[in-house]
């Protein structure tokens, strides 16, 4: 894997994220929240490194009234040194007469100016150093008459108007990882770089909510803008997506950073034939791995799904403080392999909203309910798994993809129990032949029914229209599927495809890859895209936006064109 890659990609729905961004500030309640979420020792570290860092008006005093003793100095040894010239007339009239002839200028004694007494007065470049006044603010300068407010103009720059639509991303790059945050605007067709958030450490997942963790918060009260990041580091960051410049995440599930966190250690005396590592064990209170999956419940808006390389899948409950430990563990769910997806149902039919489906290491993807996780269904898959989808049109049916790039699709009614401690292979739906090496992005289009987006290793992005009774509304119409466009948007090997929440922009595709940087294809824009799904949508009242140039595929302002550069 390439050092600098985009792992994952999410959208703020319209409408979720604020119009005006929030600035961070380091107060005394801070400091105190700080200090509460790092740990013992770490407020008191805190207040140390704010009093080495603060300068007050005193400091800078100071530093001007030595610069004036100095300078006083410099003065007074100018003087003393001039008055004992011999060769110095100090009667003399400095004014030199003007010449009959403007072309003689031997009045001015051109050849004697360096010899002219200084007469306590500095000379040359810096002749009016000591004249001059600072003014930490141009406010407060009276030669300044246009006076700008800063603050102001930053606040205008980061505003954003109710038509924006927001993506968040988790980049990395060769020596920093970063939470970037990009506005989209698909009435003026541009994607623009908003702010970003430094990570400590390589994010793998990213998920967003609308939920203000913490003590404070309970049951459906509270709302606002959060994205939360699964990553190499055990613990789990939920940060403020409104907040600019923030420096410490909202939340933390699991170990605080001033804990000490499990690591794995070498096995034997270090040889080189012994290489292996003994990882640490894990238990019920916060992964001691990689976290590699996110997924919230907007049904209990308090609850977060993880799934993480110690082999557990993790339940926790936003309203506990923070460094909070999970609500609930699972350790068998994939007999202690590594999870590699999970996410809930989202569908508002009673019990399936408990619902949750996820994909192991050990080749299984299982249905289960959080209440009853012995009574798991599911089925073996021929290769690893890299995504699983809930179908939001068919609250029981879900698509699998896969690394040796088939996507499965599946009617979770038809699956086995896993009750006898091994599943055997099910019947998928139907079965598509996405890519040419790992299917490793997946998602499935909200708005239209049968439209599928799938990304690749092999650098494409796809889309694909089902064609069935379902789709149709036509009873026993026969299933198709077919292939309705597919790009290379010149982002290297695709890890990450979302479709857009919004139902302004149903045919909108964020995806990002090895070369780090991020696009949004509108497919509505291709010919075969509005023909595969233009009558669908008219059949609900709804009509696909005009044709944008370029294709409809929107590269970020004043980034660099990669699609013609070759991957490193």
């Amino acid at each position: 894997m390439s050092g600098t890659l985009i792992s994952s990609l999410v959208w703020i729905p319209r409408g979720k994220a604020a119009l005006q961004s929030k600035k961070y500030a380091i107060d005394e309640d801070e400091l105190e929240r700080v200090g509460k979420l790092g740990g013992p020792g770490v407020l008191e570290k805190l207040r140390e490194e704010m009093d080495e860092m603060d300068v007050g008006e005193g400091d800078w005093e100071d530093v001007d009234g030595e610069g004036s003793n100095d300078e006083g100095s410099d003065e007074e040894s100018v003087t003393a040194d001039a008055a004992d010239d011999e060769d110095v007339n100090m009667d003399e009239d400095p004014k030199p007469t003007a010449p009959s002839d403007p072309n003689d200028l031997s009045a001015f004694k051109m050849d004697e100016y360096d010899q002219e007494e200084s007469k306590g007065v500095a000379m040359g470049a810096f002749a009016n150093v000591k004249g001059l006044t600072f003014y930490r603010d141009n406010n407060e300068d009276p030669y300044i008459t246009l006076k700008e407010d800063d603050d102001e103009l930053e606040r205008e720059e980061l505003a954003l108007l109710p038509t924006d639509s927001m993506i968040v991303s988790a980049r990395t790059t060769s020596d920093l990882s970063s939470l970037d945050f990009h506005v989209y605007s698909d009435p003026d067709e541009s994607l623009y770089a908003h702010h970003d958030l430094m990570l400590p450490t390589f994010p793998l997942c990213v998920e967003w909510l609308d939920f203000p963790s913490g003590p404070s918060s309970s049951g459906s009260a509270g709302s606002g803008s959060y994205v939360a990041v699964g990553s190499f580091d055990p613990s789990i960051e939920i940060w403020d997506a409104d907040m600019v410049d923030g420096l410490y995440p909202q939340a933390i599930l699991g170990p605080s950073p001033s804990w000490e966190k499990p690591e794995a250690k070498p096995l034997g005396t270090g040889k080189k034939k012994r290489k292996q590592l003994v990882q640490p064990a894990a238990n019920e209170k916060y992964h001691v791995q990689p976290v590699l999956s996110l997924s919230w419940n907007p049904n209990h808006r308090n609850l977060l799904l993880s799934g993480s390389a110690d082999g557990t899948i993790k339940l926790w409950d936003l309203t506990q403080e923070s460094p909070m430990p999970a609500l609930r563990s699972w350790d068998k769910v994939h007999g202690g392999e590594k999870v590699q997806a999970v996410e809930w149902n989202k569908s508002t039919t009673a019990g399936l909203d408990k619902a949750v489906l996820s994909a192991g290491w050990d080749r299984t993807v299982k249905v289960w309910d959080t209440r009853a996780v012995d009574d798991a269904i599911g089925a073996k898959v021929a290769s690893e798994v890299e995504c699983v989808r809930w179908d939001p049109w068919e609250p029981t049916s879900f698509f699998v993809s896969l690394e040796n790039g088939l996507v499965l699709a599946y009617d979770s009614r038809t699956l086995s129990t896993s009750k006898s401690g091994s599943l055997a292979p099910a019947q998928a739906k139907y079965t598509l032949s996405a890519h040419d090496g790992a299917a490793s992005a997946l998602d499935i289009n909200p708005h239209i029914r049968g439209c599928i987006a799938t990304g690749g290793m092999d650098k494409m992005v796809k889309v694909w229209n089902i064609l069935d009774e379902e789709t149709e509304g036509v009873k026993g119409r026969k299933r198709e599927i077919s292939l309705a466009t597919s790009r290379d948007l010149g982002l290297g090997k695709i890890f990450t495809a979302r479709w857009s929440p919004d139902p302004e922009t149903p045919l909108a595709i964020a995806a990002a890859g090895s070369k780090a940087n991020i696009q949004v294809w509108d497919a509505a824009s291709n010919a075969g895209a509005r023909k595969a799904f233009g009558e669908r949508l008219r059949r609900h009242g709804r009509q696909l936006g005009e044709i944008k140039k370029g294709g409809g595929v929107i590269a970020v302002d004043g980034g660099e064109d990669d699609e013609s550069e070759d991957e490193a």
